[in-house]
C-alpha cells in the first residue's frame, strides 16, 4: 500500500500560526497525540526559538477516513515557538536518545503584558514549560501523510 497524498482528499498541508491565547487551543487540538523521538527537540537560546519535529495524528481527517473505511493517517509536522524568555523541562531524560515521547496537550497560561507560559504536557509525567514574551507559534506539515503504523486512532478511554 502506498502513502496517502494530500491531493487524494483535496487537501493541502497545514500551515498555521498562533498569535494570541485564543489560537493556542486550535493548535493543541491538532497536536494531541503527536509522537516524536526525544532527539527531535531543539532549543536555540540566541534565536529565542524552540522547534519540534513530530509525527502528528491527522485529527482533521479522522471522520473522512472512517467514512471511506480507509486507514488513519499521520504526517510529519514542525512546531516552532518564537520569542522565548526561558525554557524548562521535567520528567525528560535527554540522555535516553531512543525515547519516543507522546504529546498529550499544549496549553497557555497568560501572564502580565502579553507574556505567558506555554506547556507541552507529555505522557508519563513529562512536560516542557516555555515562558514566552508573546504568543508566536507556527505549525507546518512537512511531509505527505502516511498510514498510521498502529492502524488505530488514539483513544484516551
Amino acid at each position: 500500500m502506498t502513502d496517502a497524498r494530500f491531493e487524494d482528499g483535496a487537501e493541502a498541508p497545514l500551515r498555521l500560526i498562533a498569535q494570541d491565547a485564543e489560537d493556542v487551543p486550535v493548535l493543541a487540538s491538532l497536536l494531541q497525540d503527536a509522537v516524536f523521538p526525544i532527539t527531535e527537540m531543539r532549543f536555540d537560546p540566541k534565536a529565542r526559538r524552540f522547534a519540534l519535529l513530530l509525527n502528528r495524528f491527522r485529527w482533521e481527517d479522522r471522520a473522512a477516513a472512517e467514512a471511506a473505511k480507509r486507514p488513519y493517517e499521520r504526517v510529519r509536522s514542525l512546531l516552532v515557538i518564537e520569542d522565548i524568555l526561558r525554557l524548562r523541562s521535567t520528567g525528560i531524560d535527554r540522555s535516553q536518545s531512543e525515547t519516543i515521547l507522546s504529546l498529550l496537550t499544549l496549553t497557555f497560561a497568560p501572564g502580565p503584558d502579553g507574556t505567558g507560559i506555554l506547556t507541552l504536557t507529555l505522557a508519563g509525567d513529562g512536560a516542557v514549560q516555555i515562558e514566552v514574551e508573546t504568543v508566536s507559534l507556527r505549525l507546518d506539515d512537512v511531509t505527505r501523510p502516511y498510514i498510521a503504523p498502529s492502524g488505530k486512532a488514539p483513544d484516551h478511554g
